[in-house]
């Protein structure tokens, strides 16, 4: 009898830390609010290749914007004028800790790009912290999970 109360005890420890670490990953669709007007504006999916980070926009959430093209980058960029949807804006993060950072995302409505900052908020791991900036100047939007 012991030693089923034990073995269900580390089970249940497993358990619980695999879904702990589950619910830490950030991979996966992201619905992101603008820290400016408070607007759900696009679905951006997070994925993993060759040990990096990317995020690249699945869904628009305006449906006048559903056509959307990024006329603001810059004419060197290969995404000037190209589909917002579809896009990848998020390149080359590597995890550092807690964080993810060492690449860049970009602001197709701006078309500018900023180095960027990702991490999963402790007291919610449905919402991401995303942080782009330039020097000391910096802009923090909440993003949350997609089920």
């Amino acid at each position: 009898m012991n030693t089923l109360k034990i073995t269900t005890a580390i089970i249940s420890v497993l358990f619980l830390g695999a879904f702990h670490l589950n619910a830490q990953e950030i991979t996966g669709k992201w619905k992101t609010v603008d820290d400016e007007t408070g607007e759900t504006k696009s679905v951006v999916e997070i994925y993993e290749k060759d040990g990096k980070v990317y995020g690249k926009i699945v869904e628009i959430l305006n449906k006048n914007r559903q056509n959307a093209v990024c006329g603001k980058c810059p004419e060197d960029d290969y995404r000037k004028d190209k589909p917002v949807l579809g896009m990848v804006i998020i390149n080359g993060l590597k995890k550092s800790g807690k964080e993810y950072k060492g690449g860049k995302i970009l602001d197709p409505h701006k078309g500018k790009e900023y180095k960027c900052k990702l991490w999963i908020d402790e007291s919610d791991s449905d919402k991401l912290n995303v942080r782009g900036y330039i020097a000391f100047l910096y802009r923090t939007q909440n993003w949350y999970r997609v089920e």
